[in-house]
């Protein structure tokens, strides 16, 4: 099919048109991945970077306010999706051409010079000097961080830990009345456990007495020692099998501090269930006493009320004088 040459100049036309301008009118200077006339500039508008982004199919700039410290790339990605229905991929690169990862905060992404890729344009991103100095400022995020959690600790900290010890104080008070009655009671429980258990001691001790004079006197008066030898032997052996009998009843050996305490304590719950005295509330009670107290003690350390604890030095002259 030949074409004449009118037709010819007008497909050329129409061929240069859509490979050199914009729908939008905007004119490239290169083919595709080259970048936009305009350059995209940010601006500090009360306080906060402004990027004037141009959007593909309303044919204008929207002004985009970030928030350094609190927003990253992805989330300026997602508010320019939002803003223009037609743009369809959107990418932030550094001046060498690498990709920044979504995850990057925008504090890091305004400190230097970016592009901007839009569908298949990309805009040269330029931030002024004046704008990462006082993007930047004289401190970091962390030593922002730590003002604030003092001044916010100074402020607070001694009003939380006065009502904790308020608090922990009326449940001891609570708790100390509650035990108080059974307290007198188990002291006057413990008093005839000690005083039976002595009597059981001090019975012991005369059965002992009175073997003892026994023997002598069959030794010494009744009969001669060749006779009582073999009694005495016995009546050893009799006493080794009776304390082999405690160890295998008790599991411990038959140690006089041990086996004291053991008849202690069973006098001791013969007469609490005499006297309907509750065993385990009165532990429960006394255990949850101890508790509070230990809180209340460490809500009075040196650490806890943020004072300076005393040196080595200066605690070592205090002990001397």
């Amino acid at each position: 099919v030949r074409v004449g040459p009118f037709k010819m100049a007008l497909l050329t036309c129409r061929y240069l048109l859509g490979k050199y301008v914009r729908p939008n009118g905007l004119w490239r200077l290169y083919s595709n991945g080259g970048y936009s006339v305009r350059p995209v500039s940010v601006t500090i508008r009360q306080g906060f970077p402004v990027l004037a982004v141009p959007l593909p199919s309303r044919n204008e700039s929207c002004d985009f306010i970030l928030r350094p410290h609190l927003q990253t790339v992805g989330d300026f990605i997602n508010h320019v999706k939002a803003e223009d229905g037609g743009v369809d991929s959107v990418g932030v690169y550094t001046m060498e051409g690498n990709k920044i990862a979504q995850s990057t905060g925008v504090d890091l992404l305004l400190s230097s010079d970016f592009d901007l890729k839009i569908n298949d344009i990309k805009y040269r991103v330029e931030v002024p000097e004046e704008s990462k100095f006082s993007l930047n400022g004289e401190q970091s995020l962390s030593d922002v961080r730590n003002m604030v959690h003092k001044l916010y600790t100074s402020l607070n900290v001694d009003r939380h830990q006065l009502s904790k010890e308020l608090e922990l104080r009326g449940q001891l008070e609570q708790l100390n009345a509650e035990i108080l009655p059974l307290r007198m009671q188990r002291l006057k429980i413990a008093e005839q456990s000690s005083r039976r258990t002595n009597v059981v001691i001090w019975c012991g001790m005369a059965y002992m007495s009175l073997q003892f004079g026994f023997f002598a006197r069959l030794t010494w008066w009744e009969y001669s020692w060749d006779i009582m030898e073999p009694v005495t032997y016995f009546a050893t052996y009799a006493t080794s099998m009776a304390m082999f009998a405690y160890f295998i009843l008790t599991k411990q050996e038959y140690i006089y501090p041990d086996a004291s305490d053991r008849q202690y304590l069973g006098f001791f719950h013969r007469i609490s269930r005499r006297h309907k005295f509750d065993v385990d509330r009165y532990n429960h009670l006394s255990d949850t006493i101890a508790k509070v107290e230990g809180e209340l003690q460490r809500l009075h350390d040196p650490l806890q009320l943020n004072l300076p604890t005393p040196s080595p030095d200066h605690s070592g002259q205090q002990a001397k004088e």
